[in-house]
């Protein structure tokens, strides 16, 4: 059995291009996963409504400057519209999703996992929406995928690590990113990245800000821990593993490409067991099979 990765580099591209396409998917990977760990470090000193509001507008400022300086086109009518409805899903309901989950006590690991599923749900989604076909195998793939999410969060919940609400705003997050993914793969192709980003994000950015002027107290410690957050959320995440994910896109197809974020909970597990003593009990190593086999059994080709 082989998997059909669907981002071969051309077979003329340069030995330095080809070793950095081959590389991009491993470093989206890696990139991805400390967005969760990011969160975690700046939520105890922010909203998280405020603290994304802030990231975004920050992102949003410095990409409209450079795509101002290249003289990047602008998105116009109907693909502007894509581009604010696809911020919206991306950034917006997936991030917003997340960062408010780990803030009402879910741990970073397991908001992870639960995002993680995404690629069935894409792969299922991908068949009405994009023309892809779905086999009764990728059902049952979807199937087990769910069963160890539902074996991981009820482990979580019986310990007492966050509550269902939280959990749900998690729940919330999967459904953004899954929906954002196939809308940013049907209508935002065209579009120049650094400009497209601009709007995606500074229509994030307005959503956010003014969810958080409604329903927070918009306070602020800046701690070093805060602004290394920020930093890294702002350059690293939203500048460069975001840029990667579409380009990763363009390349791929949308149900292959989101394969890849299953390989986020484990990365992040790490990260998280190290930085903040995060520990999977048996069930939820059981619960990550499952989702293992199930991904497999959704993505990879006979």
């Amino acid at each position: 059995m082989t998997t059909d990765a669907g981002l071969k580099p051309p077979a003329s591209a340069p030995a330095s291009q080809a070793i950095w396409l081959a590389a991009m998917p491993g470093v989206f990977v890696v990139l991805w996963s400390t967005g969760f760990i990011g969160a975690k470090f700046g939520l105890p000193y922010i909203e998280p409504l405020t603290f994304l509001g802030i990231r975004f507008a920050i992102v949003a400022a410095i990409l409209i400057v450079v795509a101002l300086a290249v003289g990047a086109p602008w998105p116009r009518g109907a693909q502007a519209g894509h581009q604010v409805v696809a911020g919206l899903l991306l950034h917006g309901v997936y991030l917003g999703g997340v960062f408010a989950s780990i803030h009402h006590g879910v741990e970073a690991g397991v908001s992870a996992l639960i995002t993680g599923i995404q690629p069935l749900l894409v792969a299922l989604a991908a068949g009405p929406f994009l023309g892809e076909t779905v086999t009764a195998r990728q059902w049952l793939g979807f199937l087990l995928g769910l069963a160890g999410v539902v074996l991981v969060v009820w482990e979580k919940l019986a310990l007492g690590l966050g509550t269902p609400f939280g959990m749900g705003l998690s729940v919330l997050a999967l459904f953004g990113m899954t929906a954002g993914t196939l809308y940013q793969k049907k209508f935002c192709g065209p579009a120049d990245l650094r400009s497209g980003n601009a709007v995606q994000f500074v229509a994030a950015a307005i959503a956010m800000l003014g969810l958080a002027w409604l329903i927070e107290t918009m306070q602020v410690e800046w701690s070093g821990r805060l602004i290394f957050a920020m930093t890294w959320l702002i350059f690293v995440l939203s500048l460069g593993a975001i840029t990667l994910l579409f380009l990763l896109i363009r390349r791929g197809a949308a149900s292959q490409v989101s394969s890849l974020m299953f390989l986020v909970p484990p990365c992040t597990a790490v990260i998280a067991w190290f930085l903040f003593d995060e520990r999977l009990a048996p069930v939820s190593i059981a619960g990550m099979v499952l989702i293992a086999v199930g991904v497999a059994l959704v993505n990879v080709r006979r």
